[in-house]
Formats: structure tokens, sequence, C-alpha cells
């Protein structure tokens, strides 16, 4: 999310076509989902005001929901001085009874970033017991001490039930570190990994995101291999934009990532999945998940045919009979 001008003019496309959206839509904008199942019910997750939330049963029509929150959370705001409630990229996962919400905070074109958490012990609405509770910042990147950026959060809990937490975007890549089992702080000591990287120009001052175009880590388990699914080039320009999902995979969630030449992802390397075509400028910033004997692939696409509007972008995946993933249009 590099240019100032270009996010902007995105926000406030998001935030009016948002609004202007029905209550249920075949064709809603979203941008950086994520999803759950509770029940017969698919719960989507999206960048927007408070978070964005719509709900479906069949995966083709959503309903709009209330945002998970209906004011800024107010450590965000203090922590994050440009931040005013446009929450950006978050990720949902069920864990030990609850589910937990990690969401981004950041200003725009800088790595002045966080990481929150909040938790449900439900996700239905009309449930007695439907609360979220903020539980505050994981991590927070500051610029001229951090060369990587605290937004785009992924959780996978590993084969040993360790949760872990990647996330990135630009600057120094992908990074992933080690959470506690309530997943509500950063573990000690702490542990540290890199796992997906782009060449930087090394005269580039520290505070500049760089032009190693590379976000939006999401990890997958399937088979005996951890799948590193990241976004490279460049989102948020409608039309113009140049997004595109490559992947790689590791017998260790901590990785290291290569992909299908064995290139390492910590050295630019990875295999393309899904880019651009003349239906969509770019498609990227994706999720992964099985439901029900299928696997599906979520993320948002720049529409040619509505002007660069993002829309939600769902497929089945499949697998190669070496053990690739497979995405169609």
């Amino acid at each position: 999310m590099r240019h100032l001008c270009v996010m902007v003019v995105w926000v406030c496309f998001a935030l009016g076509g948002l609004a202007q959206q029905p209550a249920t839509t075949d064709s809603p904008l979203a941008h950086d989902p994520v999803m759950a199942k509770q029940g017969d019910t698919y719960y989507l997750f999206a960048t927007g005001q408070g978070v964005s939330v719509m709900s479906s049963k069949d995966l083709k029509t959503w309903k709009f929901e209330k945002p998970v929150f209906t004011e800024a959370p107010q450590w965000a705001v203090e922590t994050v001085k440009e931040y005013k409630g446009h929450t950006w990229a978050p990720d949902i996962i069920f864990h030990n009874g609850l589910y937990h919400l990690f969401y981004s905070c950041s200003a725009f074109a800088k790595n002045t970033s966080a990481i929150g958490h909040a938790t449900n012990p439900t996700l239905d609405p009309a449930d007695p017991n439907f609360k979220w509770t903020d539980h505050g910042k994981v991590i927070q990147s500051v610029p001229n001490r951090d060369m990587w950026n605290a937004i785009d959060p992924n959780i996978i809990v590993d084969e040993n039930g360790t949760p872990w937490m990647s996330f990135g975007s630009f600057w120094d890549g992908i990074k992933m570190v080690k959470l506690t089992d309530d997943m509500m702080q950063v573990a000690q000591p702490e542990e540290w990994h890199s796992l997906c990287r782009r060449e930087r120009s090394f005269e580039l001052d520290d505070k500049d995101p760089g032009d190693g175009a590379v976000e939006a880590p999401f990890i997958m388990k399937h088979g005996d291999y951890y799948y590193l699914f990241v976004s490279f080039d460049y989102c948020c320009r409608g039309k113009d934009s140049t997004y595109k999902v490559v992947v790689g995979r590791s017998k260790s969630a901590i990785g290291p990532y290569v992909d299908k030449e064995g290139r390492p992802m910590a050295k630019g390397g990875g295999s393309l999945v899904i880019e651009g075509n003349t239906d969509y400028a770019g498609i990227g910033h994706n999720s992964a998940y099985h439901f029900d004997g299928k696997d599906y692939f979520l993320c948002h696409a720049y529409s040619v045919a509505e002007d660069g509007a993002p829309k939600l972008f769902i497929r089945e995946m499949t697998w190669t009979p070496d053990g690739w993933p497979v995405v169609n249009y």
C-alpha cells in the first residue's frame, strides 16, 4: 500500500461504494478478504471502517453485517497518529474456543503501523454471547527503527500447536513471529523469521517502502507442506493495478519456503498462482481454506468492466499431482 494519493482515492471509493451497496449482493466490493465458517454460515472480514463484515450461506449471496468496531480502538488512535478507524487487512482464526481477529492500523506509505487483536466466542450476531473484545496491540513497527511493516497479519498454528503470525509489506519483506498460546502477545524469548523478500534498492531511505513489492502473506497447510502465498507488485491502483499471487512451500511453518524451481522465497522466489487478465487488472491479497471437502481461494480483483472496482473473487482451488495449487479464472 505504497502511494498516498492512490490509496486516498481507493479509500474514498471503497467507503462510498460500500455505503451504496444493497443489504445483500452477489457481487460485493471487498479488499483483503479472509473468512471463517461457523455452522452453515460463512463470515467474511475485509478492509473497511471498523473492519467490514459479510455473511453468506452459499459463498454467492452476501449479507452485510455490522462492522467489528463501531468506534476506532483508542489504543490504535493513540499509537498510529494518522489512523482514524479505516482498518486494513484482517485475519480470522478459531483457536482454543474463541474466534481471534487480527487487524492492521497504519498510516499510508509509512511503516508507522501496528497489528491489533480482538476475540469473540461466536461469529453469529444473533447469539446472546456475541461480543467483540479488543485486546490491543500485538506488535508495532516504527520508522527509522524497523525495516519491516506491521500490517497484513496471518496466523498459522503449526503441528505442535504453536501459533505463529506472519505479516509484512514492502520494506524488507515478510516476517514471522511466535505468539503466546492465547495469541495475545509475542512469545518470550522472542523468535522471529524472515519468510519472503524481493530485492530493494540499496540507496533508498529507510522510511521509504521501497521497490521490493511483496505483501499479504497467507499460510495454508496441505498434505505434508505449508504453503506460503504472497502478493507481488502493486495493489490499489484500480485498472492500473499489477497485483499477482505467488506461492512457495516448506515442510516447516517457519520455512524456508521454496518455489517450484527450488528458488528460496527469502531471495525473491515464488511460483505464479494467478495474475490479472482482460477481465481483472490485478488480482491479489489472497486467503485460502479447506471447507467441506473442497479448497477455496479468496482475494480481491480489480474489475476492468467496473473501472477498477475491487471485487470479491472466490474460486475452488485444486492441486497438481506434485502438490502445487491451481486457481482458474
